[in-house]
C-alpha cells in the first residue's frame, strides 16, 4: 500500500505543478484551487508513504515522478524542447525510479 500512496503523491505532484502554470497570481480560479488542492493531496499521500518506506527512497521517487511528468507535459503540450539528449536524461531519471522501486524492501 505505501507504493500506491507514493504513486498517488507523484500524480498529485504533477497535477499541482501543471496547474501552477495556469494560475493568475492569487486570483481565485480553478487553477489556483487545483494547485492548492493538488499540493495538499501530494503532501498527504507522501506522508502516508513515508510511514512505511525509507524516506530517501520515497522522496527520490516522488520528485523523480514530478520531474518526468512535468517535463513530458511541457514537451507534449507547451512546445518545450524534445531533443534526444533531453529525452535520454528523462529516461535515466525514470530508470532510477524503477531501480529504487525494485531494490527497496
Amino acid at each position: 500500500m505505501p507504493w500506491i500512496y507514493l504513486i498517488l503523491a507523484g500524480i498529485f505532484e504533477i497535477l499541482w505543478a501543471i496547474c501552477l502554470k495556469y494560475c493568475d497570481g492569487l486570483k481565485p480560479t480553478i487553477a489556483l484551487f487545483s494547485t492548492i488542492s493538488g499540493s495538499l493531496l501530494s503532501m498527504t499521500f507522501m506522508w502516508l508513504a513515508i510511514r512505511d518506506l525509507p524516506m530517501g527512497t520515497a522522496y527520490a521517487v516522488w520528485t523523480g515522478m514530478g520531474v518526468v511528468g512535468i517535463a513530458t507535459y511541457g514537451m507534449l503540450f507547451l512546445g518545450e524542447s524534445t531533443n534526444i539528449l533531453r529525452i535520454s536524461f528523462l529516461l535515466m531519471i525514470l530508470a532510477g525510479i524503477i531501480g529504487l522501486k525494485t531494490t527497496s524492501s
